[in-house]
């Protein structure tokens, strides 16, 4: 599955679950360095944005809170 970068725009409120605000970067995940802030994600592609799913969303949440990464999920201070 490929990966999205979170690049929301600087007058958008942040929204990790808008697939609008994610940047698809290939099949490698970018550099990220750890924290609680969305980083980038790994979903199924509809036409160059994430398709979110139900584990996909659970998968942010908990990691939001937790402050760990994920299989689809990675993290930025």
């Amino acid at each position: 599955m490929p990966w999205y970068s979170f690049t929301p725009g600087a007058a958008t409120p942040q929204d990790p679950s808008d697939p609008n605000q994610y940047t698809l970067v290939g099949m490698s995940p970018p550099p990220c360095l750890g924290g609680c802030k969305v980083c980038a994600i790994q979903a199924m592609d509809n036409m160059g944005k994430p398709i979110f799913t139900i584990p996909l969303y659970r998968e942010i949440i908990r990691g939001q809170h937790n402050g760990t990464a994920s299989v689809n999920v990675l993290f930025k201070p």
